[in-house]
């Protein structure tokens, strides 16, 4: 199938539909303006493939607040790092905790607690002797956490999985910090105890300097999040069906769209990687990836897209600087982006509103 019969079909599956879907969408700014301009057009429903991780913590910065540094500042400044559960073992685990470097003359060495990292946690240290281990499993953190908060405000506490006397040690060393981060992924740890670890960061401002830097899911995810903002007001995981967005994290969740048998279009974006919807029936698929996805499902029309900042000129978010960044393509290409592609498949369909609900 050429390119232009490519977007013919598809639009052609995008205006016969009564409820799309545009899920994934991992792809650069471009890619989800256009994408969240389309829904908004045809009144589909948009998800992200990270969004779970994204309203976790979302959900903390909504109901209590969050303080926010950046890597740099972490890299640059801090000499006490609290990591909390599984952490993945990405670019920024690798800057922040493995290839940070004190000079003598910034001061104490940096030290690291790690409170319950899972089994992964020895690889992942690299047999680094400044990573300390407190506890081991992950279903042990909550109550790890709230008894370490205790500790820091001087309050008794109950039986835990690590001994009092560590307990102690370690909230001292917590507040003789001269500015400290934690950082956590919500890809692990649920919403509560992400705003428990926050919740220990405010204690810790009484007494010392502490902020929080959480490591962020891939494929654009945070830039993604920053798009929907800006053009909906609201997140993913939102409707256009009643002609306004409609944010609703359970009702536009894309597994349950697809599994349940609420839409009977579904768009995937995977550009950042060759990666297949998860679900394993689904409604015809319009897929817009890079070469390789490993389909469950074969889907109905499949656009080969270039990678951003690769095949292509791109702005997303860069988690090693914490902003968003315009990059050149590294080794620029013909191939199409997904902002060119979804914007032709908006202009092929018909101006008479089909597909609207």
């Amino acid at each position: 199938m050429t390119l232009d019969a490519a977007i013919a079909e598809a639009a052609r599956l995008v205006a016969a539909s009564n409820q799309p879907l545009i899920a994934g969408l991992g792809t650069d700014v471009a890619g989800a303006r256009a994408a969240i301009a389309l829904a908004q057009q045809v009144g589909a429903a948009i998800d992200h493939m990270h969004s779970e991780s994204l309203l976790r913590d979302l959900d903390v910065v909504r109901s209590s607040g969050v303080m926010l540094t950046t890597p740099t500042e972490t890299d640059v400044h801090a000499d006490t790092l609290l990591l909390a559960g599984p952490l993945p073992h990405d670019g920024l685990f690798q800057q922040i905790v493995l290839g940070s470097k004190r000079p003598a003359e910034r001061g104490r060495a940096l030290r690291i607690f790690w409170l319950c990292p899972g089994s992964s946690a020895a690889t992942a240290a690299g047999g680094k002797n400044n990573i300390q281990i407190i506890g081991r499993a992950p279903g042990d953190l909550p109550a790890l956490l709230a008894a370490l908060r205790a500790r820091v405000a001087d309050r008794p506490i109950a039986k835990v999985a690590v001994s009092a006397r560590l307990l102690e040690q370690i909230s001292r060393d917590l507040k003789a910090s001269r500015f400290g981060v934690a950082i956590w992924s919500a890809a692990s740890i649920d919403a509560l105890t992400i705003e428990m670890l926050c919740g220990l960061v405010n204690d810790l401002n009484a007494m010392t300097r502490f902020s929080t830097l959480p490591l962020l899911p891939a494929d654009n995810a945070l830039g993604i999040l920053q798009v929907c903002g800006w053009m909906t007001g609201v997140p993913m995981r939102t409707g256009f069906g009643r002609l306004y967005p409609h944010h609703d994290p359970w009702l536009f969740d894309r597994r349950r769209l697809a599994e349940a048998g609420e839409t009977d279009c579904v768009i995937w974006i995977s550009a950042y990687r060759a990666e297949a919807p998860p679900w394993r029936e689904a409604p015809p698929t319009i897929a817009l990836t890079a070469d390789g996805a490993g389909f469950r499902m074969p889907p109905r029309v499949h656009i080969a897209v270039g990678t951003p900042a690769v095949d292509h000129a791109a702005v997303h978010y860069v988690p090693s600087i914490g902003t968003l960044a315009a990059l050149a393509a590294s080794q620029p290409s013909q191939m199409i982006s997904v902002a060119d592609a979804v914007s032709r498949i908006a202009a092929a369909l018909p101006d008479d509103g089909a597909g609207r609900c």
